[in-house]
């Protein structure tokens, strides 16, 4: 069992990042935003942990079919010890596969990006596996 109060989840793409966040008396994740994967995600990051007093990070972590890490999961293991390390957040990796599948068969507006939905799966399957 993980324990923390505030979560935010993260769906790291290439070109974008989606967030969500929950918490651990309602356990309703709820989109928040999609960020920009670029110089400004550190400080934009940095506003909604204040803001919403976060004190895990749950992290997306691609993986195959067969439960196996992929190049892209060296990526985003990469892109945490680099960029969310070195802020001193908490955080831990959740099992994303098929994730963005399930948030775009959650999609009503086909024409908007997925990214904060596939967010929330993720810590819908975070909460369902650590607590």
């Amino acid at each position: 069992m993980v324990e923390f109060k505030n979560a935010l989840g993260l769906d790291i793409g290439a070109a974008r990042i989606g967030v969500a966040r929950v918490n651990s008396i309602a356990k309703l994740p709820q989109a928040l935003k999609i960020l920009d994967n670029d110089e400004n995600f550190l400080n934009n990051l940095v506003k909604l942990v204040e803001e919403f007093q976060i004190d895990l990070v749950v992290v997306g972590l691609p993986r195959n079919m067969n439960g196996e890490e992929t190049e892209q999961s060296k990526v985003i293991v990469r892109f945490c010890d680099e960029k969310i390390t070195p802020l001193g957040i908490k955080y831990i990796f959740q099992d994303e596969t098929l994730s963005t599948n399930e948030a775009e068969a959650r999609n009503s507006n086909k024409s908007r990006h997925v990214d904060d939905l596939a967010a929330v799966v993720i810590l819908e399957d975070f909460i369902r596996t650590n607590i």
